[in-house]
């Protein structure tokens, strides 16, 4: 009779023909999930699964015991299937928590991107960002061109790409950073705002110097940058030429050494070409005049007045039509 391995076998389920020296039986019959149904005590621990938060076994429990049991699993293999299902239940929910927090958009991906629109964006330097090199090494990138050509596209989809490394992201209009800044100075929360700002390995600030900054702006911008530097990176993108961007803080000392500090070490992406928004649409320069009163455009939107006509205070009282 051949030797029976008791470390594989259940000796709960072993019938009479192992007994009887049926080898082939005994394979059959040692699997070591039997029955495909789960047994009489899984309320139990389907409470202990609940007890200790571990969902992502719950969830594929049944699933796993009838692969075990089509499959004959060892009981190891059978923990190791159950094991991966958790780690990887928690490392989509955590995923999803950095890419909430981070206020990134899951549609706008590198995978989503249409480099083919604009063959002179440098494909493999921006497959290197996303290897967030840049972020480890606390170094900035700074990426400028003209509206609708990705710029912002390209920053969410590399943060994106840091957050599947699991690294902490925060993407943020500049204008809105610096107003939520200026906020603080009126409820003295100033400092708790600004450590928001701080935190993250990645700070993307998006349309720098889309609007005017006005005090205290400039001096809370360059906040940000100085307590970032060498600790955390900056991604940043500009419709404006960096030659412009020293005009925007409008005092001569603090753009130096603002600038100075974003611009150390940092890679500069410049983005040339046609708007993709504006792809198969007519430039709204070149429609049509519809308005059959032409009557020059006043500095208020509506026509000038014809002579004669009199003047009326929003428009109460005028004639209907």
């Amino acid at each position: 009779m051949d030797v029976i391995n008791m470390d594989v076998i259940n000796m709960d389920v072993i019938n009479m023909d192992v007994m009887n020296g049926d080898v082939g039986a005994m394979h059959k019959t040692a699997s070591p999930l039997m029955n495909a149904p789960l047994p009489g005590h899984s309320s139990t621990l389907l409470t202990q699964l609940r007890t200790l938060r571990l969902s992502g076994m719950l969830e594929t429990l049944e699933s796993r015991h009838r692969q075990a049991v089509a499959g004959h699993w060892s009981y190891m293999d059978f923990l190791v299937r159950l094991l991966e299902d958790e780690i990887e239940r928690r490392a989509h929910k955590q995923l999803s928590t950095r890419l909430r927090r981070g206020a990134l958009s899951t549609s706008k991906s590198l995978d989503d991107f249409s480099f083919s629109f604009n063959p002179a964006i440098n494909r493999q330097q921006i497959l290197a960002l996303s290897s967030c090199d840049f972020i480890r090494d606390k170094r900035n990138v700074l990426i400028c061109g003209p509206s609708g050509v990705g710029k912002s596209h390209l920053a969410q989809a590399i943060g994106q790409e840091a957050c599947r490394l699991g690294m902490d992201v925060l993407f943020v209009n500049t204008h809105k950073m610096l107003a939520h800044l200026g906020g603080g100075r009126a409820d003295n929360t100033w400092e708790r705002r600004l450590a928001t700002y701080l935190r993250p390995d990645l700070l993307v600030l998006d349309d720098f110097g889309l609007r005017a900054l006005v005090p205290p702006g400039p001096e809370d911008l360059y906040d940000v940058i100085n307590e970032r530097y060498e600790k955390g990176s900056i991604l940043l993108t500009s419709n404006r030429a960096p030659s412009e961007w020293p005009a925007l803080f409008a005092d001569p000392l603090l753009a130096s050494a603002g600038l100075d500090r974003l611009a150390d070490r940092a890679e500069i992406v410049v983005i040339r070409g046609e708007s993709y928004r504006a792809q198969g649409r007519k430039s709204l320069c070149d429609l049509p005049n519809t308005r059959t009163d032409q009557r020059p455009i006043t500095s208020e939107g509506a026509p000038s007045q014809l002579p004669g006509a009199s003047a009326r205070s929003g428009g109460q009282g005028a004639d209907a039509s």
